[in-house]
C-alpha cells in the first residue's frame, strides 16, 4: 500500500516558478515509477511527466518540455516537479501517481493516486 500526498501548489504569476512535492508512505517507494498528471476543469486528465524508480529514465509531455523537471529522492520517499516559466494554460489540479510499471504512467494509468494540489497561473 502506498499513500501519496501532494503539496506546493498555489497562485503564481505567468513566468514564475513553483515546486510541487509528493510525499509517499510505505517502505517500497523506491520500487515504483512516479508520475505527475494534471486536470483542468472540463478537461481530461493529462500526462505531465514521469520518472523511473532509479531516476535513470524520465519522460515529459511536449507542452512542458524545457520548463518542467521531475526528480525524486528515494531516501525521503518524495518526488518533485519543478515548474518554471509557468503559463496560464498550466493552471490545473496536479496529481502524482505511482505504478510498478513506468509504461503504465505513460498511458496515464497509475496504481496509486494522490488527492491533488491546485496550481493557478495568472496572466
Amino acid at each position: 500500500q502506498v499513500q501519496l500526498v501532494e503539496s506546493g501548489g498555489g497562485l503564481v504569476q505567468a513566468g514564475g516558478s513553483l515546486r510541487l512535492s509528493c510525499a509517499a508512505s510505505g517502505r517500497t517507494f523506491s520500487s515504483y515509477a512516479m508520475g505527475w498528471f494534471r486536470q483542468a476543469p472540463g478537461k481530461q486528465r493529462e500526462f505531465v511527466a514521469a520518472i523511473s524508480w532509479s531516476s535513470a529514465t524520465t519522460n515529459y509531455a511536449d507542452s512542458v518540455k524545457g520548463r518542467f523537471t521531475i526528480s525524486r529522492d528515494n531516501a525521503k520517499n518524495t518526488v518533485y516537479l519543478q515548474m518554471n516559466s509557468l503559463k496560464p494554460e498550466d493552471t490545473s489540479v496536479y496529481y502524482c501517481a505511482a505504478d510498478l510499471q513506468f509504461s503504465e504512467l505513460l498511458r496515464s494509468r497509475g496504481y496509486y493516486w494522490g488527492q491533488g494540489t491546485q496550481v493557478t497561473v495568472s496572466s
